[in-house]
């Protein structure tokens, strides 16, 4: 079912009619409280018991007590071609009990990240012992890439229409316009102009693949992985030096959380960000001015304009409402076309009338437009685009130091 159109509801619906006497609900720690909320409020209490656990505490599992299992967010179990740690330990908490599989993005980035979710269960509709066999079964076209001059397997090319013959009957699908949403998401692009210290930086490690700072702090590019990773940091203004006592990063340039300030300051404002360096700048900036920086989403929806909500991408992305937010802005973008289509819904309800409105901050220049191309694509941002955009190599236009070593 899309995004927020009532999944937790219809599972303990489902959970309710099925007969469940005691219910394991397996979900991200942050959503939580939203499932008891649901519970409670839908009156769920009265017919089954729910046993609420994170997927971070699954092998402190010991209650066996359980007759059904749902799973929240359920894609997040379906890694290939081996299983993940996490669906291991829930093919065991679910041996020969029924499963109910929650999920907006039940296979985001290919059809093969179904084998696992279903191989959690013992009722799978694909007999296959592993990944591979199912492949080799006619599931999966196996192809053959390189990485790093290393010939590996590609399983990513799925066979849709095989896959689909053995489990459509096991879907229900239900979109924001069947529910009858009446605002669906709008997205503004925002481009900031950094501090020309950040172009400076950026430029030197395309060109020099090092930056070395007045006090010997050192930033590396030796690598394209860590150039990619090191200019995602930049253009949001933060990056994390190279080196024994490197920390979570330090701040460069306020120019994107003063821009948030300035053109949002005056609503009920959610942020979201990459890195924790990127959190710390948003709450020096927003707390000088007075603001309040709520806890949790369930705080943040019950104050008013003057507090706002901060949350990394990947650990807020899932199972949190915050609809009481008048907008939602991105300061950075994440890699993962899961987590762009995640967290642009996390403003949505179905009985929202005004606009659900996203805003991406990009640098002026920088490597997030060519990120965000590919994610609302429903592709992941890999090296490979990265060594195809303009951002791999120096910029000819910006100007670069005098000094050898300018300083970060």
């Amino acid at each position: 079912m899309q995004v927020r159109t009532g999944k937790t509801l219809t599972a303990f619906e489902a959970a309710k009619l099925h007969g469940a006497k005691c219910v394991l609900f397996v979900t991200k720690l942050k959503a939580i409280e939203s499932v008891k909320a649901d519970y409670y409020a839908g009156g769920y209490n009265e017919h089954f018991e729910l046993y609420l656990i994170n997927y971070e505490s699954l092998h402190k599992f010991t209650n066996k007590d359980h007759d059904l299992v749902i799973i929240d967010e359920a894609h997040s179990i379906g890694a290939f071609p081996k299983p993940a740690l996490r669906t291991t330990q829930l093919r065991q908490i679910c041996k020969n009990r029924p499963i109910i599989y929650l999920s907006g993005t039940p296979s985001p980035e290919s059809y093969s990240q179904l084998f696992h979710q279903f191989w959690a269960s013992s009722f799978s509709p694909f007999l296959h012992p592993n990944f591979y066999k199912w492949a080799a079964d006619g599931y999966v076209d196996t192809r053959t890439k390189y990485m790093y001059n290393r010939e590996v397997k590609d399983y990513s090319h799925a066979n849709h229409g095989k896959i689909h013959a053995a489990t459509s009957h096991l879907f229900l699908s239900f979109t924001q316009e069947e529910a009858g949403f009446e605002q669906l998401v709008e997205e503004q692009i925002h481009t900031v102009k950094m501090s020309d210290k950040i172009y400076h930086v950026a430029n030197k490690l395309k060109r020099d693949k090092i930056a070395i700072g007045k006090n010997g702090d050192v930033i590396e590019a030796d690598t394209e992985v860590k150039l990619l990773n090191k200019l995602h940091q930049l253009y949001s203004g933060t990056c994390i030096f190279d080196g024994e006592d490197k920390g979570d990063g330090i701040v460069l340039d306020m120019a994107k959380a003063e821009y948030i300030l300035q053109r949002f300051g005056d609503k009920k404002l959610a942020i979201f960000y990459n890195f924790k360096a990127e959190a710390n700048m948003l709450e020096v900036v927003f707390r000088s001015k007075g603001y309040h920086i709520a806890a949790t989403p369930e705080e943040f929806n019950a104050t008013g304009k003057n507090t706002i909500y901060i949350s990394q991408f990947i650990s807020g992305r899932e199972g949190i409402n915050l609809s009481a937010a008048d907008c939602l802005v991105c300061l950075n973008i994440n890699f993962s076309a899961v987590t762009y289509f995640q967290v642009r819904a996390r403003l949505q309800t179905r009985d929202r009338t005004d606009p659900a409105v996203v805003h991406w901050l990009f640098a002026e220049n920088g490597i997030e437009a060519d990120i965000y191309k590919a994610v609302s694509a429903k592709k992941n941002y890999t090296l490979s685009y990265f060594k195809k955009s303009a951002n791999f190599t120096p910029h000819a236009g910006v100007r670069m130091p005098a000094q050898n070593n300018p300083s970060p």
